[in-house]
């Protein structure tokens, strides 16, 4: 080391407080314990799409309302932070699809809507629909080496009704977005890997015993919302002296050195934070703008990445006269026409929801697709009342009164898998690995649900920590 290196204790600044930029400032605290973290959120809290908000006195999810329990990475996080005695199943799984003016069971054995035995989605499909599902055609070249939609190869394969009637909602309901532009590989790459074999794409799902013999939900909720996970790595990060930031806008990101420079704060007044490693974990268009100078080639595929905007409307509706409630929501192909692509009976989905009052009830109902964002540029009232009676039509009946009612707008909360994603991802991980300490996280990256973001999230921190512990001596050593 030269004799007049300084020594300083490393810092890390993340941008963006959603989950993704939380868990990488743990993730990095726990792997280098002695290192400073910075955490810049735009907004004015932190915890991005998971949410919570009281909705006639009862505290409940307006963003995200579970967990994908068949990955590890979100139930990891959860116990991690004190949340496992509040992990809990869903009472009820059985979803519903509203088409022909009717609601219809979704197959139970489907890989994203296409069905095992399309015979199982008789009344969903018609009787000739079903026929030429079964009658699966090959493609054309046998086998699939290119990228291609989700709707191209299953509409080609199974016929447009499979699409429209069974895939498009389910799609709508994780990406809020369209299979005729929705990426195969990058959404559905359990079809992909048959595609690229020339395989059936009716083929019967693997069987994997669970431990103990019972069943087990595909999701996982939390207690009191799964809005309190990040609300609880929050109070985590606070403990281990972590300076959180809200308010707090990243204008620009420039080469100090050795070190990074991120200008904060308005355009009037910015201040200069210098950071050894950068976590960028804020939505595609801000990561684009940051990385222009530095990684042109990553900043013009993430500006090619298109987010759809959607919003959740929380309903607390009278007990009395609402009657049974089927299972635990419907979804809503585009094909209908409808402003509702899905609707979640939260009381009937969440023990813990439907316990939280004897007097109301708690659904939701979402609304917004990509470059479908007309509806959402109503007012609040207007999405609320649009929510009330599509709701009750697919019931069968009007919604008792409205208590109270939420509404909650994710504004390009979404970003899109478009066709060649994977090989976009690819190539902004190639040119930002270029730009040493500097690394993406979250939802644009390698999936939009929970555990996906916490992966990414985490991948990111290994890079960090590698990158100090490449030029320090130690966690508190020398430059």
């Amino acid at each position: 080391m030269p004799s007049d290196a300084v020594t300083h204790r490393p810092h890390v600044a993340v941008v963006g407080g959603g989950i993704a930029g939380l868990t990488a400032a743990l993730e990095v605290l726990e792997a280098l314990p002695d290192v400073n973290v910075t955490v810049l959120e735009a907004a004015d809290r932190f915890g991005g799409k998971l949410r919570v908000e009281p909705v006639a006195g009862c505290v409940v999810d307006v963003g995200a309302e579970s967990l994908l329990a068949t990955r590890p990475e979100a139930l990891d996080l959860a116990r991690r932070v004190g949340l496992e005695a509040d992990l809990v199943v869903p009472a009820t799984t059985s979803a519903t699809v509203w088409s022909r003016g009717a609601l219809h069971a979704l197959p139970r054995a489907t890989v994203m809507g296409v069905p095992t035995d399309p015979r199982a989605a008789l009344g969903l499909l018609s009787e000739d629909e079903v026929e030429r599902a079964v009658a699966e055609e090959a493609w054309p070249e046998d086998v699939v080496e290119g990228d291609v939609s989700v709707g191209d190869y299953v509409g080609r394969r199974l016929g447009r009704a499979v699409v429209d009637r069974l895939v498009e909602p389910l799609l709508g309901g994780v990406y809020a977005g369209h299979a005729d532009r929705l990426s195969l590989r990058a959404t559905v790459p359990a079809l992909w890997e048959r595609a690229v074999r020339g395989e059936s794409l009716l083929a019967p799902l693997p069987v994997r015993a669970p431990e103990g013999g019972a069943p087990r939900s595909p999701f996982t909720g939390v207690r009191g919302g799964v809005g309190r996970l990040p609300l609880e790595v929050v109070e985590s990060l606070r403990t281990r002296g972590v300076l959180l930031r809200t308010g707090a806008v990243v204008r620009g990101l420039e080469r100090a050195g050795e070190r990074w420079r991120l200008v904060v704060g308005s355009a009037a007044d910015p201040v200069a934070l210098e950071a050894d490693a950068v976590v960028l974990a804020v939505p595609p268009t801000p990561t684009s703008r940051l990385l222009a100078e530095l990684a042109p080639v990553a900043s013009r595929a993430l500006a090619e990445v298109e987010t759809a905007s959607m919003a959740v409307v929380t309903l607390a509706v009278r007990r009395d006269g609402l009657g049974d409630l089927p299972g635990s929501g419907f979804l809503v192909p585009p094909v209908e026409g409808r402003a509702v692509k899905a609707s979640t009976f939260s009381a009937a989905k969440w023990e813990w929801v439907g316990s939280l009052s004897s007097d109301v009830v708690h659904l939701r109902a979402s609304l917004g697709r990509a470059r479908e964002e007309a509806v959402l540029q109503r007012e609040d009232a207007e999405l609320v009342t649009l929510a009330v009676a599509e709701v009750g039509e697919v019931l069968g009946r009007p919604l008792p009164p409205v208590v109270d009612h939420h509404v909650q707008r994710w504004g390009g909360g979404l970003p899109q898998y478009a066709v060649g994603h994977v090989e976009r991802v690819e190539s902004v991980r190639a040119d930002v690995a270029r730009l040493p300490g500097v690394e993406v996280a979250g939802a644009t990256y390698d999936g939009v649900g929970v555990p996906a973001v916490i992966a990414s999230a985490a991948r990111a921190a290994r890079g960090v920590t590698d990158h100090l512990m490449s030029t320090t001596a130690s966690p508190g050593g020398s430059r």
